[in-house]
């Protein structure tokens, strides 16, 4: 697939503002011992987010054991479960002052459980220490157990966020161990033991058309999903999956709408949006 060479269109540009919070942010994290998605990721939201006193935490460790050819996670022999993390995260929630909380993680293929237990534990960390929180995770697929999904429900997010990230027919190349049809039956399942609301996202920009994101929307659709982010792919690296077009604003438009007239609650939809980018807003229109 051709990489495009062509500098980064205006609408993809960051201002930088508020260095002091950022600073502050980045501290607190490195000194409770935390990773965010929004470092290891390199999220371009990343100087927003910390310059509102928000963050989305990454547990279990910052190792995965897929390879996505599209993330800048680094993959290779994961690290044992911090038994403290559930505590670091609480504590990181309560001088943040956060509302609400957006929590992730690496794929864990190697645990029994994909790390669902290590999720509802923190989880119940953060109801115990701030009460008053809302919480949202975005999950793996848990390799598609139904067991482990369960654990998480259990413990009663108030979003399960779940992202397809592409069009059937990249992920070959884009998430060769991943598995569509998995990704939405996950969503269906939350439906079917829960009322929690779910949330899925994808990347446009890889080189998929729009015939099939529209194909996507409707699927998630059919799954009773009910908040949607879409966002510009922007490759980590040159070794990464190439940035195959930069998608006009005016195209994020036309998916939002969409995506509207197909019953989504909430949408996203702008180049710079990613999975948790804005999330307290979207809560706060659901919840």
């Amino acid at each position: 697939m051709n990489r495009l060479h062509q500098r980064k269109p205006k609408w993809l540009k960051v201002k930088i503002e508020n260095l002091q919070q950022i600073k502050e942010t980045k501290e607190m994290l490195q000194r409770l011992s935390l990773h965010t998605v929004c470092q290891e990721a390199l999220c371009p939201n990343l100087v927003e987010c910390f310059g509102r006193k928000t963050a989305t935490f990454m547990i279990l460790g910052k190792h995965c054991t897929r390879n996505c050819t599209f993330c800048n996670v680094t993959k290779q022999k994961p690290e044992a479960v911090d038994p403290l993390e559930p505590e670091h995260v609480a504590q990181a929630v309560v001088e943040l002052g956060l509302k609400h909380v957006v929590i992730t993680s690496v794929t864990r293929d190697d645990l029994p459980d994909g790390g669902a237990g290590h999720f509802a534990a923190v989880i119940n960390r953060v109801r115990e220490v701030a009460p008053g929180v809302t919480v949202e995770v975005l999950i793996p697929d848990f390799q598609g157990s139904e067991e482990a999904l369960l654990t998480v429900i259990q413990a009663k997010p108030e979003i399960i966020n779940h992202n397809v990230e592409t069009v059937p027919r990249l992920y070959p190349a884009v998430r060769p161990l991943a598995d569509y049809h998995r990704s939405l039956e996950l969503l269906a399942n939350v439906k079917k033991h829960s009322t929690i609301y779910t949330k899925s996202g994808i990347m446009v920009g890889l080189g998929e058309t729009q015939a099939e994101v529209e194909e996507v929307l409707k699927d998630l659709r059919s799954m009773d999903c009910d908040l949607l982010t879409i966002g510009q792919y922007l490759a980590p690296s040159a070794k990464h999956h190439p940035v195959v077009e930069y998608i006009e604003p005016a195209q994020f438009d036309e998916y939002k709408r969409i995506a509207e007239e197909l019953g989504f609650k909430y949408v996203i939809s702008k180049p710079l949006a990613r999975s948790s980018y804005h999330a307290d807003i979207a809560g706060d229109v659901v919840l």
